[in-house]
């Protein structure tokens, strides 16, 4: 059994809760999982708080297994925590409780506001790698052809061959797939991105070009919330750093 303990490092000049470009407010979030058959409570996230601005990059990082994957799926809604607030600010200017929010409200969010880029590429078989990209635009009603046109664009600033664009990239390498997977995350516009380990498959020129795209989102005033390692990586991407420990 551990505990996690999360200290938010300001980078550059930060402002207090109540800015206008505060965007997620996390406080006190645990969350632990229940292993039925052996009776055991495996402890994940503990009593966690931090914030996300807009147009600014928070950094999770610190030691593995300390649950900042599965704080990154509680934002997300895919995990439920056992206690905590998960503080958003919507479009509307209303703020929702994500770890109490209905069903629809995630749904609508995930849509319209919030994208998650995780380590692994999950899409429909036999679907093209420029449709794969396109789809959370397509989701929002735009027209096919314009959202193919966007994520052409895209997939070309990670320079990801043309030739690979009609196919399913259900074959494609680990770089390739993390590529694609970058690129359907950005595409909308997010006002909220998680990205957990967004590196991690890619190889140092592509890594580049990630952190280039990643600096371009945050001039159009996306707050990101990301997982990294490496530290040469939150220096150059980082306002804020939340160190997250086990012990």
């Amino acid at each position: 059994m551990f505990d996690s303990k999360a200290q938010q490092i300001p980078i550059s000049s930060t402002k207090d809760d109540s800015s206008l470009d505060l965007i997620l407010r996390v406080r006190g979030l645990t969350k632990n999982f229940t292993l039925h058959e052996q009776s055991k409570v495996l402890p994940g996230v503990q009593s966690i708080s931090f914030t996300v601005r807009t147009g600014k990059l928070t950094a999770l990082t610190g030691s593995s297994g300390a649950g900042k994957s599965s704080l990154l799926k509680c934002i997300y809604r895919t995990y439920l925590p056992q206690s905590g607030e998960i503080n958003y600010y919507t479009t509307e200017g209303t703020w929702i409780d994500i770890a109490n929010a209905k069903e629809y409200e995630i749904l609508n969010l995930r849509r319209k506001e919030i994208s998650f880029v995780t380590q692994f590429l999950h899409c429909l078989p036999r679907q093209t790698t420029l449709d794969v990209v396109a789809k959370p635009l397509f989701d929002l009603g735009c027209n096919r052809t314009e959202a193919r046109d966007k994520a052409a664009i895209l997939l070309q600033k990670m320079q990801l061959p043309e030739r690979l664009w009609k196919i399913s990239p259900a074959t494609f390498s680990g770089g390739e797939k993390q590529r694609v997977n970058l690129a359907r995350g950005m595409v909308s516009n997010p006002r909220l991105l998680l990205l957990d380990e967004p590196t991690a498959s890619l190889d140092a020129d592509t890594s580049l070009l990630v952190m280039e795209l990643i600096k371009s989102v945050k001039q159009i005033g996306t707050g990101i919330l990301a997982v990294f390692h490496d530290p040469d990586l939150i220096a150059a991407l980082a306002d804020d750093v939340v160190i997250v420990q086990a012990s």
